[in-house]
């Protein structure tokens, strides 16, 4: 393959990933805003119009449909690239073919979701299945900047221990928990449940029932999570000294775990006021994507640089 081959393959990757992260920012920003009947059960039309009449619902959710159209048909062009000029890169194939795969998934979830009315547990998966898209584009801009380099993902060069191994992929697993319940928080309205930080409701442990429940399982959840990612990292940098590669995914997780929980505790904070209150909310989104996707690439590396 040509370089002009890997360099288009790159910035359509890029395209991809920078668009998959607005999706999900997007996606946040309707279930904050309330915005997920702007269009009332029409789908693709809004309230029977291609054009909606306007209101900020309307357009909120509208927009959010039309960036998720532009995007599927990036993650599309991507993939049939993929086929035609890399397909022999398993890398390349497997990462555009998940992309394609949750974009889809998470397309036709919030179709129904619009349709049908759809359950908070159903609704915190199609949050799930939107970061998972976003994952896998962004594992596709990484090794599509190798490949441009010349760089091979899957030479071995210092070999991780199978026990690292498995507690980075258990550390992967419990994260994505963590965001399913916060996603479940969101889509129950019980955010307002837990009022202050870091006690809720002026309680170290309050009432277990209704939404003050549902938002107190997940800030213990997410303190958990801190422990788990706190112990990862430690075996990340002090055993891994010949690999500067684990050793900076390790400290990238920590430092983006240690801001989701600042920034949850702004979000739980500022719940009374709601510009406040949206911004904090979204920009926890930012870190759960990024927290996310340092610990799918950290995942992968983990296997590729197993011991033999």
């Amino acid at each position: 393959m040509n370089a002009n081959i890997y360099r288009i393959l790159r910035r359509l990757s890029y395209a991809v990933c920078i668009g998959m992260f607005i999706v999900v920012l997007n996606g946040a920003l309707v279930t904050k805003t309330g915005s997920g009947s702007g269009c009332g059960t029409d789908w693709p039309l809004c309230n029977g119009k291609f054009v909606p009449a306007y209101t900020i619902e309307s357009m909120i959710e509208y927009s959010h449909r039309s960036v998720t159209g532009v995007v599927g048909l990036l993650v599309l062009a991507l993939f049939i690239y993929v086929l035609r000029y890399a397909k022999h890169h398993r890398e390349a194939l497997y990462y555009s073919s998940l992309t394609l795969l949750f974009t889809i998934i998470q397309a036709i979830m919030g179709a129904l979701a619009v349709v049908f009315t759809q359950s908070p547990p159903v609704m915190a998966l199609h949050f799930g299945f939107s970061l998972l898209a976003f994952a896998s584009s962004f594992m596709m801009s990484v090794v599509a900047r190798r490949y441009e380099r010349g760089i091979d993902s899957t030479s071995v060069v210092n070999s991780v221990r199978a026990e690292f191994r498995y507690g980075v992929w258990f550390t992967l697993l419990y994260t994505y928990i963590v965001i399913y319940v916060g996603a479940f928080v969101r889509h129950t309205d019980s955010s307002g449940a837990c009022m202050g930080w870091p006690l809720c409701n002026g309680e170290l442990i309050p009432e277990l029932s209704g939404g003050t429940g549902i938002a107190f399982m997940h800030r213990v959840a997410a303190a958990l999570l801190f422990v788990v990612i706190a112990i990862m990292s430690h075996f990340a940098y002090h055993k891994h000294k010949d690999n500067r590669e684990i050793q900076l995914c390790g400290i990238w997780a920590l430092i983006l775990c240690a801001a989701q929980i600042a920034s949850g505790a702004v979000v739980a904070s500022t719940i009374t006021n709601p510009d406040l209150f949206l911004f904090a909310s979204l920009l926890h989104t930012v870190l759960i994507c990024g927290l996310f996707s340092v610990l799918c690439y950290m995942s992968i590396r983990v296997w590729q640089l197993r011991q033999k």
